[in-house]
């Protein structure tokens, strides 16, 4: 464990590298999107609270194909089976998973704080992967997988395109934020790093840091992030979240490799 902590210090992020990315990630790409949208979210923090708690009052007793958007009449033709079928308990429960067990209803930046359930779900894997690492990745393959049709049905049932409370797109993808550092270490020490590598005292600014930069990308989108949302189905709402999760990897690594350059050519 130890040793697994001194190279991910070492050669991994301390706080200088973290502010770096920052740095580098609003040269790359700017700011411009994100005092609007953050501001056009304050702005309706009112109406967004009071329609928050008008849905959760009303929604499971209203016919979800009385309110569905004509972008999804074919997938509620091919479902309307299967909502006949099922019962508004099954219903509920298929929406409630979809907004992370109700955080996304959460009227104010949802997909941030479905992004701190993510940071909890990627904890469980570790713990997980401590026990069998080939347990720990089907469970992770499995549930982004299954997140694709949960959001998709939920969806359907909300009536709405990618609605902001569905916010288990970004629970899932949050530990796909950490796959490099895991691969790294696991390479090079023949190890795993545990729970305490991410969130110990001492080392859980290596999760804020990433969060941060994951909440960025997923925020600014930039290409080829927004252009995934029109993919068909609940790919459109889960791809965009793991595309984000990429760019992550992909900065991290530049950072890591710049790095190592300066110290051999110091």
């Amino acid at each position: 464990m130890e040793s697994v902590l001194q190279l991910g210090m070492l050669g991994f992020l301390d706080w200088p590298e973290i502010t770096m990315i920052i740095v580098i990630v609003l040269i790359l790409f700017g700011t411009m999107k994100l005092p609007t949208r953050w501001g056009r979210g304050r702005r309706s923090f009112d109406s967004g609270f009071k329609r928050a708690v008008q849905d959760f009052l009303d929604e499971f007793g209203r016919d979800p194909r009385k309110r569905h958007h004509p972008t999804y009449s074919s997938g509620l033709n091919s479902l309307e089976s299967n909502e006949n079928s099922a019962s508004p308990m099954t219903r509920w429960f298929v929406i409630w998973l979809a907004q992370g067990f109700g955080v996304g209803r959460i009227p104010w930046a949802p997909g941030t704080f479905g992004s701190v359930l993510g940071l909890g779900w990627f904890a469980i894997l570790l713990l997980v992967a401590q026990w069998s690492p080939v347990s720990a990745g089907v469970i992770y393959l499995g549930s982004a997988l299954a997140s694709v049709w949960t959001c998709e049905a939920a969806e359907i049932l909300l009536g709405e395109k990618d609605p902001g409370s569905i916010v288990l797109d970004e629970i899932v993808a949050l530990p796909t934020c950490f796959l490099g550092w895991v691969f790294y270490l696991w390479l090079q020490l023949g190890e795993l790093p545990s729970v305490e590598f991410f969130f110990g005292v001492k080392t859980c600014f290596l999760a804020l840091g990433t969060f941060l930069a994951f909440r960025f990308f997923d925020i600014a989108k930039p290409w080829p992030i927004k252009q995934s949302q029109a993919w068909s189905h609940g790919w459109g709402v889960v791809m965009d979240d793991q595309l984000a999760a990429v760019y992550v990897n992909v900065v991290v690594l530049l950072v890591h490799v710049g790095l190592q350059l300066a110290q051999r050519s110091g």
